[in-house]
């Protein structure tokens, strides 16, 4: 970029050229951006990188470039009421936005609420799910119009059983179990009767024999006197 006394040396464009050509200011400019990809930069950090201590200089060729349509103004959602500057053919990072938690920048509170009570009502209804289960029919629903994966559905299930609404237990392919494999995690749905201190004593999850268990096995859940005390404690 062509400078002179640490300021851009601005030219006119010829009469006549096309509308959209780029000065050589701006279009070192726009190179320097669109070489920070899907991440963007700071304007400030324009001024550093190319050695520019004239603020009414860059911010001239970002309004020509942002006029023009080769770049574009991106919020951050580490960085509330700031953007960061990115190329048009750029979609930002997950980093930037929020991924699908945020909205415009925001934290969409409204839509986590709605995912929750979905997962919720899949898991009451199927009486226990597991993650995959419950990400499938969500998207057979199309109720939520949302570009969901298996981490985000196990993100809400956390916060599910952080507040003790539901509880994570592994499946033992016997009863409500035997659709899911055996030793596959899975989510019920906590009974507002069922005690805090039952739940909190489950034999399968610290059982050091857990993957020699099995239905057909001299180690099994039909024959474990520590699960069946256990299961006879609860009310599902």
């Amino acid at each position: 970029m062509s400078f002179r006394g640490g300021t851009l040396g601005m030219k006119r464009k010829r009469p006549g050229s096309d509308a959209k050509e780029l000065t050589p200011d701006e279009k070192a400019m726009f190179e320097l951006i669109r070489s920070k990809g899907n991440m963007g930069i700071w304007k400030g950090n324009i001024r550093r990188e190319l050695n520019c201590d004239n603020l009414k200089v860059v911010d001239n060729c970002v309004k020509s470039l942002i006029g023009k349509g080769y770049i574009k103004e991106v919020p951050d959602v580490q960085a509330k009421g700031k953007k960061r500057l990115m190329a048009k053919e750029f979609e930002p990072s997950t980093e930037l936005t929020g991924g699908v938690w945020y909205q415009d920048g925001v934290f969409d509170i409204d839509m986590i609420e709605n995912l929750r009570k979905a997962c919720k009502g899949i898991i009451s209804k199927q009486k226990v799910a597991t993650a995959d289960g419950i990400l499938n029919a969500i998207k057979k629903s199309g109720g939520l119009q949302l570009e969901l994966n298996i981490d985000h559905i196990k993100q809400v299930l956390h916060t599910l059983c952080l507040e003790n609404t539901a509880f994570k237990v592994k499946s033992n392919g016997l009863g409500e179990f035997v659709s899911i494999p055996f030793g596959v995690e899975c989510y019920k749905i906590r009974s507002k009767q069922k005690k805090a201190g039952a739940l909190a004593s489950i034999p399968c999850g610290a059982c050091q024999h857990i993957n020699q268990c099995d239905p057909n096995g001299i180690i099994s859940p039909t024959t474990c006197e520590y699960y069946t005390n256990w299961l006879a404690k609860l009310d599902f």
